[in-house]
């Protein structure tokens, strides 16, 4: 057993919030002040242990994985040098980097990431983010190489390494780590103030470049607050919504930065039933009219993605048909739309005739409306509804744009559209948005209901490949298939918007595209950021 000593960090008096900040008239920041920057409040809501999901999506600031991802969306090493696949895929061994140690001083090496998975394969039910049912053992071979066995093959392990971040063995503690996590980061939390900030610090002992800003304030306030927290001059970065990237605030620049992140609606393609769910209840499925592919496909063809960005978010994002090109797995196929003629005509040769009366289309008696439900309190998503509902109109379809709480979208989720974000590096994505037998195990998955046999086929083919470049094809290929469904209705890839101080360079050229969670993401390298 490695002897190390277990630094209990203690907190200070907690300071009044954002009064060090720099006023309108003294916009460096000070060696001693740093800089406060306010990035959403779910780095508060969730636990900073990685043990429990924290930082899952790859933000190496104060823990660190085996692998992590760079900004042209590849896989670089982190505390792995170097790793290799078995020819079977079932052994996967990497190579630490050495001389590497936590914020507490004491050394990384194997034994640490052993206990990080194990740990977390003990308790699995505490860590949705990063499943290790294909682990069958984790072993130290030597302090600087660790070796993986998987149950069997399964391409998405590699995804797996870049997103569970090391914690060190003998310091580790539950729930210490949801609010003081030790890691091998450049920086480490030195305050926390529940519901109110997080003091980052530098850490001396980082292994990699040392961070030009030695202290990061993250603070938890409400988007307006946080916003005229900004205009006072007392927030070096703050991220806004859509709706704020008209406004001006001096000595501050807005950041439009490219991501992952789409906005889809899934449109549920069974007619009305009642099905068996896992637990063995009988539910309503299905919808009489997204069940129907000319619809579906109308509306994909049919809709104008650019006017609708336009009309819900002043043209900020990138019209997306389905996942972006910024994954090496995702599809690069595309269509025109806004072909408005030719989904007219689909319609019509569907038996969707439009009505004299309401110019809304009809067929057999049932009227061509559906509700669709956006996330309650999420402006931008129901501005973006809106702007569909309001483009599908001269298609003679009726959306009726609603708005609900997480928990009665579940409720509702098989039955009427619903629009949903993601975004991440792992192509398990696909598996749950078009793999047949998740329809109604819980959760979001396959919430339109979707089976193809040919897709099923595909997804166990990715998974399974012991090729990773074969693995991209089989993916590539899901998508294919799926897209002529029209299963989702992609809208747009949305970019992340933050107000910068002007004197502070947040490193674009290293910044990774953005995975879905509006906020966080812009601190993927804040170890590389630097006062100008």
């Amino acid at each position: 057993m490695k002897k190390k000593i277990v630094g209990i960090l203690c907190l200070a008096m907690t300071v009044p919030m954002l009064a060090t900040g720099c006023g309108k008239d003294d916009k460096v920041a000070s060696k001693e002040d740093g800089i406060k920057i306010y990035i959403g409040t779910s780095i508060f809501d969730e636990t900073l242990d990685p043990i429990k999901g924290g930082f899952s999506y790859g933000y190496p600031f104060i823990n660190n994985a085996l692998l992590k991802v760079n900004s042209d969306s590849k896989y670089v090493g982190d505390l792995a040098k170097d790793w290799k696949v078995s020819d079977d895929s079932l052994t996967y061994t990497f190579d630490l980097n050495k001389d590497v140690k936590f914020s507490d001083g004491s050394e990384f090496n194997a034994e640490d990431v052993v206990f990080t998975y194990e740990t977390v394969k003990k308790n699995q039910a505490d860590n949705e983010n990063v499943d290790l049912t294909y682990l069958d053992s984790v072993k130290a071979i030597d302090d600087d190489t660790v070796e993986f066995k998987l149950s069997k093959p399964y391409s998405p392990f590699l995804d797996t390494t870049a997103l569970l971040q090391i914690v060190p063995s003998d310091a580790y503690d539950s729930k210490t780590f949801d609010t003081q996590p030790i890691g091998t980061g450049a920086y480490k939390v030195a305050q926390y103030d529940s519901n109110q900030q997080i003091i980052l610090n530098e850490n001396e002992n980082y292994f990699g470049k040392k961070p030009e800003i030695d202290k990061v304030t993250i603070v938890n306030m409400e988007p307006d607050s946080a916003f005229a927290a900004a205009k006072a001059g007392d927030l070096d970065l703050v991220m806004v919504g859509t709706n704020y990237a008209d406004e001006k605030i001096s000595n501050m620049h807005l950041e439009k930065l490219e991501t992952m992140d789409v906005r889809n609606i899934s449109l549920p393609v069974r007619k009305v039933s009642e099905e068996k769910n896992s637990e063995g209840k009988m539910v309503k499925v299905g919808n009489n009219v997204t069940s129907d592919i000319a619809v579906r496909k109308a509306l994909s063809i049919g809709i104008d993605r650019k006017k609708i960005i336009e009309n819900s978010s002043d043209g900020i994002g990138v019209p997306s048909v389905n996942f972006t090109d910024n994954l090496v797995w995702a599809s690069t196929d595309t269509y025109e739309d806004n072909k408005v003629e030719e989904a007219k005509k689909l319609l019509d040769d569907a038996g969707w005739k439009v009505s004299k009366e309401t110019g809304i289309r009809e067929k057999d008696g049932q009227k061509c409306t559906f509700d669709l439900y956006a996330s309650a309190g999420d402006t931008d998503r129901y501005n973006l509804c809106v702007a569909v509902a309001e483009n599908a109109k001269d298609l003679g379809i009726d959306i009726k744009v609603k708005t609900a709480t997480w928990d009665e979208i579940v409720t509702l989720q098989n039955t009427e559209a619903v629009i949903w974000g993601w975004g991440q590096y792992s192509p398990t994505v696909l598996s749950s948005l078009f793999k047949s037998d998740l329809f109604l195990t819980g959760g979001y998955d396959n919430s339109a209901g979707y089976s193809n046999p040919e897709v099923d086929s595909k997804i166990q083919e990715a998974i399974s490949s012991n090729n990773q470049e074969e693995a991209i094809e089989s993916w590539k290929e899901v998508q294919k298939l799926a897209e002529k469904d029209y299963t989702n209705l992609f809208i747009v890839n949305i970019e992340h918007c933050y107000f910068v101080n002007d004197n502070l360079d947040i490193s674009l050229d290293t910044q990774i595209p953005h995975p879905h969670g509006h906020g966080t993401p812009v601190i993927c390298n804040i170890a590389d950021w630097k006062m100008k």
